[in-house]
């Protein structure tokens, strides 16, 4: 067996079990599916002890670094963020190179209406960021939306790079030097929100994303979800059904903005120091590879490419200077080998699967996905 076939098998095998458990919780009864979502529920909010599980911990434990610094200041903010760009990017097939734009608009505006500018409490500053995010990308949406494919790409690029700039210029905003002192999630209960401890950060950004999942599954299946699908597998076709193409795909770019900012108000309060060197181009390359890498067009790979893309580089960390290359190879090979994504749209899938049995059989004319 080739090398190449085996890492067709590896790769393949995870995403086909997958797959084939959700087909199978999905057959049990009512109470059986709720409870085993419960229990995998209360897995994750135990996440933060995984480590200490000895065969788990093995797999789990980034040398270097804490466990719970990495899954609270990057897989949950980078999962949080990969289920936005799903829908602009997966659900409505706009193809956006800017995502950061909106994750920094989410962030400035906690920062400004929570430190020394306002004084506001975060909890109130949170959804005043998320309008705001929501109707940057109406502004954004709104003249840009007429265009298609690369077209899109580069205006989505400028937007992004106009964000970061802005907030480096403007004084109002802290300029090079950033905002500080931003105010911090209250406390709740038992969670005390400090510095030493992670948990109570990775706790509320896990409920979020729990929020945020039932939202989109609610949505996907509605009047809104089918429209983004036709829009997303033909555009022109949509339009001569009757379907108004323009307006769903500005509700993807606002709602898919609006998670973006929700993450960065995330992000904001747990570092509670921003300024424009956080919010580089890089960031919108990484967040758009999340959600290639896990599977455009589906949620749940867009929640593990998320989850891997943020914690690999971790992982690597004893590559030293080499880990970005490491990275960058891994991220490479999956993409050759795996090019419909770790867990790939089932329409898609099973698309993919055909075109591949025929190449396989020598049959032609038949189209890659």
């Amino acid at each position: 067996m080739s090398l190449s076939e085996t890492f067709k098998g590896l790769t393949s095998k995870p995403a086909h079990a997958i797959s084939g458990v959700g087909e199978r919780i999905g057959d049990l009864p009512k109470v059986s599916r709720w409870s085993l979502i419960a229990l995998f529920i209360a897995s994750l909010y135990l996440m933060p002890w995984w480590p200490k599980v000895p065969i788990l911990g093995w797999v789990v434990d980034t040398p270097g670094t804490s466990f719970e610094g990495v899954i609270t200041d990057k897989v949950v903010i980078y999962v949080l963020v990969a289920l936005g760009l799903n829908v602009v990017v997966g659900l409505a097939g706009l193809l956006d190179l800017g995502y950061v734009g909106f994750y920094a608009v989410g962030a400035y505006t906690v920062g400004i209406l929570s430190s020394q500018h306002a004084n506001l409490p975060w909890l109130v500053c949170v959804p005043i960021a998320v309008a705001v995010s929501m109707i940057s990308g109406v502004i954004l949406g709104t003249p840009t939306l007429r265009l298609r494919g690369d077209y899109l790409a580069i205006v989505t690029l400028g937007f992004g790079e106009i964000i970061r700039i802005s907030a480096n210029n403007a004084e109002w905003l802290g300029g090079s030097r950033g905002i500080s002192k931003i105010a911090k999630p209250p406390n709740i209960g038992p969670l005390k929100f400090g510095i030493l401890d992670a948990k109570p950060y990775f706790f509320l950004g896990l409920t979020v994303i729990i929020v945020v999942i039932f939202f989109l599954r609610r949505l996907e299946s509605s009047r809104v979800g089918r429209a983004w699908n036709a829009v997303r597998e033909d555009e022109d076709a949509a339009e001569l059904m009757g379907v108004n193409t323009f307006k769903f795909k500005l509700w993807a770019f606002a709602i898919g903005a609006a998670i973006g900012g929700l993450a960065g108000t995330l992000y904001a309060g747990k570092v509670r120091f921003i300024n424009p060197s956080n919010f580089p181009l890089q960031l919108s390359i990484l967040f758009l590879a999340a959600v290639v890498l896990g599977g455009t067009g589906n949620m749940w790979g867009a929640i593990l490419g998320g989850a891997v893309v943020a914690w690999m580089p971790e992982r690597f960390r004893g590559f030293a200077d080499k880990r970005v290359f490491v990275f960058g190879v891994v991220l490479v090979l999956v993409m050759v080998f795996r090019p419909q994504g770790l867990i790939p749209r089932k329409i898609r899938k099973e698309r993919w699967l055909a075109n591949w049995r025929s190449s396989q059989s020598g049959e032609a004319g038949v189209g890659r996905d």
